[in-house]
């Protein structure tokens, strides 16, 4: 049967086809339908981890315990997961198991560019790059085939516009056949130095074995055309390269891509007399060709980019100096328009409050919330990784300190980042008795990559009902003896808890709990929050004097009326959060009446 099928969701048929039976994962952009479109396979267990490397230590575990398994993330995620990889690849498999990373060339919702190739290369495993929907779901099978042929675990590299970008699919059946029988074995699973010693030697031996795969697999091929032009090229700059390119030139199309085919790859460069090295990132093949001695004749990061994606049109404007045709238009008359905060985003009142603060750095972490940081609040600082904000706010916090300056620290993270690794900051501030104000942003869901479920919403990945791991419950078992939970869009509640948190000399916690306008209410978010985004708020003209103090809340629901010169309110989009209405000085916005 042929299906259209996205990149991602051909990597779950893939791994459906195999047999997987355990699949865990974090949401992130571009790895998160993944996981979601596994839910729909209900002989495989599938669930949102807590974070990335919790979900490589479950499939770990069920791999180990004799079943296939898989872990799925975004490329900063194997950052948070690389612990427990790097020793599963010394001790090995039961049953297969692969780890999926999405890399993002371009970071259209990403803090870095890293091309995480070469973690397969650091830690010794094999990789695989599909190009197409096709290639992704025969190569996930085929990497839990390598898996357990090798003893190894598998990483399938897949980038934004493979996991995005749809084809044809020819779909299979389902095999039954990836279950192993469990056998202690403390020499191979438990990695204490004397152990480990014997099993990196086993590395060694695997590696080797898995170049002579990668000289014969038909993953790594030759397409002869003819020319004495080639191109070198994996992933999507394959696709992209084909655009460019045709059938004018000879390719070697690379799919198995660590340990790379030093043969294949001679035999290739011998019979061409220039060869470009297409590859998004890091010059991860292009450095193997000049190791076997083509230098010269290797056309790679000195002739394309070293970053962002290698479209058809960056190719071909680097190698002819020239793009595609396109209809022409004057730009300078498009409005930029930058991200914002959604109207009745619960985050609103938070930072239009924070943003007024003297002498306060405010330290940020992953999520909508980042927004904040430009106009009209400009109230985040600093924004570095998943769960930062608190560890990196306590650390400038001691730094002024030290340095006698008069500056207060103000760290903000999300419900889902919290969990992630935002619990081991806080513990952080907590231990070593941080100054630091430290606010969670509960908006009751994982709200950036589309709204997945965390420990903290109530149900699971498949949406069945859930434990709720209550912030403020987890925030005083740390030890944290100031806590203060709110409604973000009460603009008094919110000045008097910053007033209260910043005149404290110790550790203090504000847990800002509204759940985000976009949410689908769960039977629980009805109860806990039963007036929730069931008004609009409107503008009393007579009233109004057009000061635009509103405006300064950052809502998309506001305009000024350039007619009448005053604040006016879209209907479609006001929920009635209220923060306007306590911002306008005259009381000009109220309720609609129903």
């Amino acid at each position: 049967m042929k299906k259209l099928m996205t990149g991602n969701e051909a990597i779950v048929q893939g791994a459906w086809e195999a047999g997987v039976m355990v699949a865990s994962a974090y949401p992130g952009t571009p790895s998160t339908e993944v996981l979601e479109n596994m839910t729909a396979h209900k002989e495989v267990y599938s669930e949102w981890a807590p974070n990335e490397k919790v979900a490589v230590e479950a499939a770990i575990g069920a791999s180990v315990a004799g079943v296939r398994s898989m872990a799925s993330m975004k490329h900063v995620g194997l950052n948070v997961a690389a612990d427990p990889l790097f020793t599963f690849a010394y001790t090995g498999v039961n049953a297969g198991m692969v780890l999926l990373t999405a890399d993002e060339p371009g970071m259209y919702s990403s803090q870095n560019e890293q091309d995480n190739r070469n973690y397969a290369k650091a830690a010794k495993i094999p990789m695989l790059e599909p190009s197409t929907s096709q290639e992704a779901k025969d190569f996930m099978k085929e990497a839990f085939d390598i898996s357990e042929k090798f003893d190894v675990p598998v990483l399938v590299r897949m980038t934004t516009r493979v996991c995005h970008s749809k084809g044809i699919v020819e779909c299979g059946s389902r095999s039954e056949s990836g279950k192993k029988p469990y056998v202690k074995n403390a020499q191979k699973y438990v990695m204490v130095p004397a152990f480990a010693r014997k099993r990196r030697v086993e590395v060694e031996k695997r590696m080797a074995l898995l170049e002579e795969f990668a000289e014969k697999t038909p993953m790594n091929r030759i397409e002869d055309n003819g020319s004495r032009t080639g191109v070198i090229a994996c992933g999507m700059a394959y696709c992209f390269a084909k655009e460019v390119f045709g059938d004018d030139v000879n390719y070697l199309k690379m799919g198995f891509t660590n340990p790379l085919p030093s043969k294949l790859m001679t035999e290739f460069l011998q019979g061409v007399d220039k060869c470009y090295v297409i590859e998004e990132n890091d010059p991860f093949i292009e450095e193997k060709v000049k190791m076997l001695g083509f230098s010269e004749k290797c056309f790679g990061k000195n002739t394309f980019p070293a970053y962002d994606e290698l479209t058809a049109d960056v190719i071909r404007k680097a190698v002819f100096g020239s793009e595609f045709e396109t209809i022409d238009y004057d730009k300078s008359k498009v409005v930029p328009r930058p991200p914002a905060l959604c109207a009745g985003c619960p985050h609103r009142g938070l930072f239009f409050e924070l943003g007024k603060r003297k002498n306060v750095m405010v330290t940020g972490d992953i999520g909508c919330y980042t927004l904040a940081q430009g106009a009209p609040y400009n109230s985040i600082d600093t924004t570095i990784c998943m769960g930062a904000s608190f560890s990196t706010g306590h650390g400038a916090q001691k730094a002024f300190d030290l340095k006698g300056e008069d500056m207060r620290v103000v760290g903000v993270l999300g419900d889902s980042t919290f969990f992630h690794t935002g619990i081991n900051s806080l513990t952080e501030c907590l231990y070593n008795n941080s100054r630091t104000v430290s606010i969670i942003l509960d908006n009751r869901i994982t709200g950036m990559t589309g709204h997945q479920e965390n420990p903290g919403s109530g149900r699971h990945a498949d949406l069945s009902e859930a434990n709720i791991i209550d912030i403020e419950t987890v925030c005083r078992a740390l030890g944290c003896k100031n806590i203060r939970t709110i409604n973000p869009n009460d603009l008094k509640a919110v000045k008097d808890a910053l007033d209260w948190a910043l005149s404290l000399d110790e550790p203090a916690v504000i847990i800002t709990k509204y759940p985000c306008v976009l949410k689908k209410f769960s039977e629980h978010d009805k109860k806990a929050f039963p007036d929730a985004y069931k008004s609009k708020s409107v503008v009393d003209s007579e009233k109004c004097i057009g000061c635009k103090a509103c405006l300064k809340c950052g809502c998309p629901a506001l305009y000024l009326d350039r007619e009448t010169g005053k604040a006016a309110i879209d209907s479609l989009q006001c929920v009635g959060c209220g923060v306007c209405e306590q911002i306008c000085p005259k009381q000009a916005i109220g309720k609609e009446a129903r």
